[in-house]
């Protein structure tokens, strides 16, 4: 399994008994999404994508987490096994992340800016975070 050192950016290996704590970042797809190829080669500063990926990276610090998981960046598409193997391990990778931020663009933002109006759904471990900017919410599910 790929990670992304948050720190850093920089991709790192991890065998299945070797995987540390990790956040997962769960989003929808948009133009110049950064893969696993422009994260090597350090093409990606200026791609539309990264900033999703840096977001997810500097919430991860916060949160206490040393490494982040992007379904973009961190699944090397040119090999065909390993694209296999992601795909069948998805689920559990979402399963086993000690946190998955799930990036929202496609809601209306609230026309009065109100506490009482970001929605928290702690009963189900999920919580909704108010990004800076156009309107984002991180939906953050605890493991």
């Amino acid at each position: 399994m790929w990670l992304l050192e948050a720190a850093t950016l920089e991709l790192k290996w991890f065998g299945d008994r070797d995987v540390p704590d990790y956040a997962i970042l769960s989003h929808t797809w948009d133009e110049e999404e950064v893969t696993y190829e422009d994260m090597l080669e350090k093409r990606y500063a200026n791609m539309k994508g990264f900033e999703n990926i840096n977001k997810c990276c500097r919430q991860a610090l916060t949160d206490g987490l040393a490494y982040a998981w992007v379904d973009t960046c961190c699944i090397d598409k040119r090999s065909s096994a390993e694209l296999s193997e992601a795909i069948n391990s998805m689920y559990r990778w979402y399963q086993e992340a000690k946190v998955c931020y799930a990036l929202v663009t496609d809601v209306e933002a609230p026309t009065d800016h109100d506490p009482d109006a970001t929605i928290e759904r702690k009963e189900g471990g999920i919580e909704v975070l108010a990004g800076d900017g156009p309107y984002e919410s991180y939906l953050r599910h605890h493991a």
